[in-house]
């Protein structure tokens, strides 16, 4: 028979086959001999108390013999000549899956990416990081997987309704991602693996009859009768238009402008902004795990992650892509806009754990701040007696230039002691820190609006209660992590999925504001493909 049994194991055990058995035979009151073999279907950590053990359900096979579970088999059609065609604009998570989704349908999609394949883009990010040189359309949020690829690969979501989150995972398994993404809590594949899970996504497509180009940024778009007609790229290429995929991400602020120059109908978002904050990594181990100071948590334990929120005057402040073991990158996309995020390696083994810690933006927090005379943006918004869409994607991009001057230019990032932080005192020293470009003392309230700042110091204090040891002059602050997601939502019908005015544009994902993440992004690529497959 076959029995599903849930079973609290210590870590060593609970990384042993054998001991696993045991604990199955023990929990039945059977012999192990009896136990043939398991499937893990869930595992996690509970470290409530000063014991850390791992929770672990598993389907065991009990005196009949063991079989591996089959994989799902997904079957992708030759769409060489299909008669429907579905353009793309976006090869990240939306856009693969979308195309996925739509050779499984028979329908040939085209993906036009602006930046460049994994590999050339990893050279540009080498030159990002090393120089300080920044290619536009090729760097952590463009390029061929979108931000996720090298930004950390999470694939923890909240958006379990949004569409099958089993059959993303098991697809990315499909492409090489391993199997413990689907029972792990938190599952990761980590940016030094996400790489050859996309190319191999992509040969898929291309296999299929599918085309995929890069380098091709979409710099305009021809509209008759309320339908896009033609793409064109800045490369002069032109695209015939039956239907139009738009899955940008959430930095693609030149379609933003593309759209509102045409006419076509945005709207301003509420989004999140802050900091980035990092810590030694064995700190956040003593805390989470209750280790002794100055001891090295469990050997058969990850690295140790936190989530934080706390209400500060009706205003959320909470983490944000939290980073075990990872490192602080440059996430720029514009010249002189400076923009940290945070990713880790599959074995999370780098000495450092870094979060975003952000705060709850909205609509009229625009008002709050004044904006810059020369912004283009705004000079166009000037010509339209309508709500300025463009509102708090100045704001954003005004922090953003804010933080570059302060930094000192070449993507040097402004940052400060935690403690320094939040006492307003200027840091005389900055901790060791993993951010590549280099850091400069900088007091953050001359870079982040008050309101953003001050939450965030009250926020602080409330989190060095909650995790004892969190609030810390070893801690460094970043500035500023500015793109949770997109400060502009592309509006679409909720049943069609289709733009209001634009009978043939599907706005999706994280550029559209309708996905936060890789899953979610996968999800809202699915669910658009399957309308345009009339399902």
């Amino acid at each position: 028979m076959q029995q599903e049994i849930h079973l609290q194991l210590s870590p060593k055990d609970a990384s042993n086959p054998a001991a696993i058995t045991l604990a199955i035979a023990q929990h039945l009151g059977k012999k192990t001999s009896a136990v043939s073999g398991f499937h893990c279907l869930k595992k996690s950590i509970d470290a409530r108390k000063s014991t850390v053990l791992i929770n672990m359900k598993v389907n065991a096979f009990i005196d009949e013999p063991f079989y591996n579970t089959p994989k799902p088999e997904f079957h992708f059609q030759d769409v060489l000549h299909a008669q429907k065609k579905v353009l793309i604009i976006g090869a990240g998570p939306a856009g693969l899956f979308a195309a996925l989704k739509l050779i499984e349908r028979g329908i040939k999609p085209i993906i036009l990416e602006r930046g460049k394949d994994v590999r050339d883009r990893r050279r540009d990010l080498a030159i990002l990081n090393k120089e300080g040189v920044l290619n536009e359309d090729s760097n952590y949020c463009f390029g061929e997987g979108g931000a996720g690829t090298y930004s950390d690969g999470k694939l923890y979501t909240r958006s379990s309704k949004r569409g099958n989150v089993i059959e993303i995972l098991q697809l990315l398994v499909h492409f090489g991602a391993d199997e413990n993404i689907l029972y792990t809590a938190h599952p990761h594949i980590g940016t030094n693996k996400l790489p050859k899970i996309i190319q191999q996504m992509r040969e898929q497509i291309i296999a299929s009859g599918g085309e995929v180009h890069f380098n091709e940024r979409v710099t305009d778009l021809e509209i008759k009768n309320n339908r896009i007609s033609t793409l064109v790229c800045h490369t002069g290429n032109k695209w015939d238009a039956d239907e139009v995929v738009l899955a940008t991400g959430h930095s693609a602020k030149d379609i933003y402008q593309l759209l509102y120059k045409k006419d076509v109908l945005i709207e301003s978002k509420p989004f999140a902004l802050g900091v980035r904050i990092e810590h030694p990594q064995s700190l956040i181990d003593t805390i989470q795990y209750h280790c002794p100071t100055h001891q090295p948590r469990d050997e058969f334990l990850p690295a140790a992650s936190y989530q934080l929120v706390e209400q500060v005057d009706n205003r959320g402040v909470f983490s944000f892509c939290m980073c075990p073991g990872g490192i602080i990158a440059t996430a720029s996309t514009t010249q002189q806009e400076l923009v940290v995020n945070g990713w880790s390696p599959s074995k999370r083994n780098n000495p450092y754990a870094n979060s975003g810690m952000v705060v709850q933006i909205n609509l009229n927090d625009a008002e709050l701040v004044e904006r810059g005379s020369n912004n283009e943006i705004g000079k166009i918004h000037s010509k339209k007696n309508e709500p300025n869409p463009f509102s708090l994607h100045d704001l954003q991009e005004s922090i953003e230039r804010k933080a570059y001057q302060a930094g000192g230019g070449f993507f040097v990032a402004p940052a400060q002691r935690m403690t320094d932080f939040v006492n307003k005192k200027h840091s005389n020293s900055l901790p060791e820190n993993s951010y590549l470009r280099g850091v400069n003392s900088v007091k953050l309230d001359e870079v982040l609006p008050s309101f953003i700042y001050e939450s965030l110091q009250q926020a602080l204090k409330a989190f060095g209660k909650k995790m004892r040891g969190y609030y810390t002059e070893e801690a460094i602050i970043v500035a500023p992590e500015s793109r949770t997601s997109s400060p502009i939502k592309i509006p679409r019908d909720p049943e069609t999925l289709r733009h209001p005015q634009i009978s043939n544009l599907f706005p999706c994902a994280e550029g559209a504001g309708y996905a936060g993440g890789i899953v979610s992004a996968a999800m809202d690529g699915q669910a658009v493909a399957m309308k345009l497959c009339g399902i």
